[in-house]
């Protein structure tokens, strides 16, 4: 494999296209290698690098099926579910708590229970 093709920040030729544009598109890689890559500058670091795919390789995104449907809706579940008082938060429990917002305010040691 030779080396890829780079191009400068918004300077992409069309028929390339980031993951994410693909997705606004509807479509996905389908397994296809990078074909480029975006560069943009920054001071006194290295360039931000995004990969570049080609949309006329690229394949529809599969269907969201009522499997793959429940499966998402389980794991989000479980996001939610505290491991410390296993209620439902309502929300997704930040991993940064590990826990709930109560229980972690009702923990004078932190999350990780160490003294």
């Amino acid at each position: 494999m030779g080396a890829l093709p780079v191009f400068r920040w918004r300077l992409a030729p069309d028929g390339y296209a980031t993951r994410r544009q693909l997705r606004a598109l509807g479509l996905r890689p389908g397994g296809q290698d990078v074909a480029a890559q975006l560069e943009r500058p920054r001071r006194r670091r290295g360039p931000l690098v995004a990969y570049l795919y080609r949309v006329d390789l690229a394949v529809p995104v599969r269907p969201m099926t009522p499997a793959r449907r429940a499966a998402l809706a389980a794991a989000n579940r479980a996001r939610r579910v505290c491991p410390v008082c296993r209620r439902d938060a309502g929300y997704v429990i930040p991993t940064s708590l590990g826990t709930c917002v109560p229980c972690a305010d009702a923990d004078p040691h932190g999350s990780d229970g160490s003294t």
